[in-house]
């Protein structure tokens, strides 16, 4: 996993620790880290994206609850071999199809014309 600055850390976008274990999931549904990846220590992640390495073991933790990662005492941490890829891919795409039929919505076009919008979309990829 690379540390970069270029992670999507928002100060004014939620909880930072939310922010970084989204972003490990949505690395892991694009198959960016895929399950046995070892990620980076919470202290050298920490650094990579100037934070508070508190910040990083609290959203390490959230990841762990959620099946997501594992802790090796000794080794590190990895993404678990049994990590719900597919459900984060199925629910993040859940999440942004919510989002188009909002704004679909509030635009006012009807199903059809939203429809060949996203279809529009996709091909041009």
């Amino acid at each position: 996993m690379t540390i970069e600055r270029t992670w999507p850390i928002d100060m004014n976008a939620g909880p930072i620790f939310v922010q970084i274990a989204n972003h490990v999931r949505q690395m892991l549904a694009r198959g960016e880290i895929v399950p046995g990846d070892k990620l980076p220590s919470a202290r050298d992640l920490a650094a990579g994206l100037g934070v508070n390495p508190n910040t990083v073991v609290h959203a390490f933790a959230q990841l762990e609850r959620t099946s997501v990662i594992e802790t090796r005492r000794g080794l590190g941490t990895f993404v678990r071999g049994d990590a719900p890829v597919a459900a984060m891919r199925r629910d993040m795409l859940r999440t942004a199809a919510a989002a188009f039929a909002v704004e679909a919505a509030a635009l006012g076009v009807s199903t059809p014309e939203a429809l060949a919008a996203l279809k529009e979309a996709l091909n041009a990829g």
